[in-house]
């Protein structure tokens, strides 16, 4: 494929040189490309077709690479502190000799693909070009669906466009003849890099093939290299999705449209609310994205977002018919499944998919399992890759240039008590100290524990570039800037559980009642009460018309646990004295009037 950009092809060259590869392709993402790789991936046992979704394959990592590793992700900055002490820190000299060492011959025999990639529509202002280099066939139709990829990129780029270098190998020799576990990666974990340059900026991975760790244009470059960039350049690269929610009798995309941008830690929820389907008559909601927003003030003044991405990297356990109809519609074809189970009809399957599991499967690493096994059938973070396109609820305007215009920025997590349904904030700074202090029990989307409480700021620990500290000061700087056309902040908490252990909201669609109370406090109705830790619904506020759900449950759902908070602002503290001393100085006034409201008596008052 023909280019002019020198710096793009000294670049690959000097790539070319150090893995050794047998041979170079530049990608074109055309179909026909496509279908020969897909087609070389099920001759050589990476993926198998599933026939019961056209054109829809699976595939089984080794076992050691089946999520994001955090303990092997760096930040290398020349000063440390910059990094901050949330991101695993790392000499830029010495890393990039020891990854020059890792990549020297590491793809003698393979072929070394090279993809031009956008993220974001072409055309679009907010857009940004990377190129990755990979020796995996997978990477190659995953890049596919998960971003705009092939010539028409690299023509935009022209001959001197700016771009991010993203270098990726599995770091081992595909395995010949292998049906059970064909997937190559370094095994050890020691041997495992994923590698962040934000000063170049670049990106370097090896040795794994999974996901986030190999799909360079995902969490690296949209969000830790993003990140970066979007601090010096004035705009935000969140982990939100992006919904479009619009009232009864009105058009979806029309100007009564209301669109959110919201921040969930992984497996909490992103995807389900990102594709609603409203239990209340009349709503709808559209998806524009599920995972990222890249979001700047556009010269209205308001804050626009676009989703970077073009397709979904889905958790698959827990989605089903019930939680996730439109998620099921958009994968009946053209996905790819990645560590999910088989069936014997030729079919997928995973944990929460059916009431009751199948009879006889094969699981995730290729063996018989039947129910009752003591095992799970599907990776707890299997997933499905599809595109966006193929969402029976995609936005209208998840194409336009300009993006859409940002009313409400919602965050959340999995809290088992403690934290109200929902909590709007006083403030833009006091949102801020929200989406600061949020927290959530942890899933499988990572190496480690699972069902451990831990801070996740803005739902971004694991992925912003830079530190923490001035991450909270430049959106504190962005409220500013926007003035009285900043968006309304929430909190929500859809995993409150009661007494006996059971989750006290019902979640999925009747998630629409609270984004409800949202559009009316967006409108002025005083549907609110006032409370130390924000406003939240009124008695009776909260829609709950066809809904079995008594009086008493929703007030316990909306509670203000005095003696939770009290231990809140304890953890809250230590949290911000880990950061010092880059917390800034509002949010620390915001804790210490936050510990104020709980020294005394007063009651709650109409908002």
């Amino acid at each position: 494929m023909a280019t002019q950009h020198a710096r793009l092809l000294a670049w690959v060259d000097d790539m070319a040189a150090l893995c050794a590869p047998s041979a170079i392709h530049w990608c074109d993402g055309s179909d026909r490309e496509y279908q020969g790789l897909l087609a070389g991936m099920v001759a050589s046992g990476t993926i198998v077709p599933v026939p019961a979704r056209p054109e829809s394959f699976a595939c089984r990592t080794h076992p050691s690479d089946v999520a994001r590793i955090e303990d092997r992700t760096f930040i290398c900055t020349t000063d440390r502190a910059d990094a901050g002490p949330t991101n695993k820190w790392a000499d830029p000299i010495e890393m990039k000799a020891t990854l020059r060492g890792r990549f020297t011959g590491c793809m003698a025999g393979r072929t070394l693909y090279v993809i031009p990639f956008c993220m974001g529509p072409l055309g679009s202002p907010m857009a940004r070009f990377g190129v990755e280099i990979t020796d995996s066939p997978y990477v190659v139709v995953s890049m596919r669906i998960m971003t705009r990829m092939g010539a028409n990129v690299l023509a935009a780029m022209g001959a001197d466009g700016a771009f991010v270098p993203c270098m990726h190998s599995v770091g081992a020799p595909l395995a010949p003849g292998r049906s059970d576990v064909s997937w190559p990666c370094a095994t050890e974990l020691a041997d495992k890099y994923i590698v962040h340059f934000p000063e170049d900026p670049s990106i370097w991975s090896f040795g794994s093939g999974y996901g986030g760790n190999a799909l360079l244009g995902k969490k690296c470059f949209a969000l830790r290299i993003a990140s970066h960039l979007a601090r010096d350049e004035g705009w935000m690269a969140e982990h939100m999705l992006i919904l479009g929610l619009t009232p009864p009798g009105a058009a979806p995309g029309s100007s009564h449209t209301r669109y959110v941008a919201a921040a969930f830690p992984s497996a909490c929820g992103k995807t389900n609310l990102a594709m609603l389907q409203p239990s209340l008559p009349g709503w709808t909601v559209r998806c524009v994205g599920d995972d990222i927003a890249w979001m700047r003030t556009d010269s209205d003044g308001w804050l626009h977002a676009i989703n970077p991405e073009a397709g979904f990297f889905g958790v698959a356990p827990g989605t089903s018919q019930e939680s996730n109809p439109n998620a099921m519609a958009t994968i009946r074809r053209g996905t790819i499944f990645t560590n999910v189970a088989t069936t014997p009809d030729g079919d997928v399957w995973w944990e929460g998919m059916t009431a009751e599991p199948p009879p006889q499967l094969t699981d995730w690493q290729g063996r018989p399992w039947q129910p009752g096994c003591g095992r799970p059938a599907a990776h707890p973070n299997a997933r499905f890759t599809a595109p966006l396109s193929q969402c029976p609820v995609v936005d209208p305007r998840f194409v336009d240039p300009k993006g859409v215009p940002i009313s409400a920025i919602v965050f959340g997590g999995r809290r088992p008590r403690t934290v109200p349904l929902v909590i709007e904030a006083h403030s833009w700074a006091h949102g801020v100290f929200l989406g600061a202090t949020a927290g959530s029990e942890t899933t499988a989307a990572t190496i480690g524990q699972s069902g451990v409480l831990r801070r996740d700021p803005f739902a971004m620990l694991p992925f912003c570039g830079y530190h923490m500290g001035d991450y909270f000061a430049h959106w504190l700087e962005m409220g500013r800037r926007l003035g009285a056309k900043a968006p309304r902040i929430f909190f929500v908490n859809w995993f409150r559980k009661g007494a006996d252990g059971r989750y006290l909201w019902p979640g999925f669609g009747e998630n629409i009642r609270v984004l409800k109370w949202m559009c009316e406090r967006l409108d002025g109705h005083e549907v609110a009460v006032d409370t130390p830790i924000g406003h939240l619904p009124r008695s009776g506020a909260i829609d709950r018309s066809g809904l079995d759900l008594d009086e008493a449950v929703m007030a316990e759902l909306c509670a203000v646990d005095r003696d939770g908070w009290r231990r809140e602002i304890t953890l809250i503290t230590e949290e911000f004295a880990s950061l010092e001393p880059r917390v800034p100085a509002e949010l620390r006034t915001l804790l210490a009037e936050l510990a104020r409201g709980f020294g005394g008596t007063s009651q709650g008052r109409q908002a």
